[in-house]
């Protein structure tokens, strides 16, 4: 795991709704979530089971998530290497594949080690500080 330092994101407060759609259109896709707290993911680098995060965490300080006017606070943003298990479950149970609830497996390292990790911080910071240009935060 790589933490970014050269981005302004960290500290800054918005609106979910007033958000959303700029983040989605610089790729940043609202991933794991709950009323309050998340992330904004975009995929950097995939290529077979190997998967390369930018992530960007955040709070819910005001409402909850699903509303258009919850009021987030991000943390630091980060970097993620991801290494599924593309081969077969050797342990997966016949019952849950046939009835579809067993649909993915556990990735064989979810902080796998980075490689070339200055250049990754790089492009992760480009896509965090365009995505910040011509955005209004809530003033703290």
């Amino acid at each position: 795991m790589i933490f970014l330092t050269e981005t302004e994101l960290e500290g800054k407060q918005a609106y979910y709704g007033e958000i959303c759609d700029h983040f989605a259109d610089q790729g940043l896709i609202l991933g794991n979530w709950d009323y309050d707290q998340g992330l904004f993911d975009k995929i950097l680098y995939k290529r077979g089971g190997v998967t390369i995060y930018l992530r960007c965490p955040f709070d819910v300080i005001r409402g909850e998530l699903d509303q258009q006017d919850a009021l987030l606070l991000f943390k630091k943003p980060f970097i993620i290497k991801h290494i599924l298990n593309i081969g077969l479950d050797e342990e997966e149970s016949p019952v849950l594949t046939v009835t579809g609830l067993e649909q993915f497996q556990k990735p064989v390292d979810k902080d796998a080690p980075i490689e070339k990790k200055s250049s990754w911080a790089e492009d992760a910071e480009q896509v965090i500080n365009k995505t910040l240009s011509g955005m209004a935060f809530v003033p703290i």
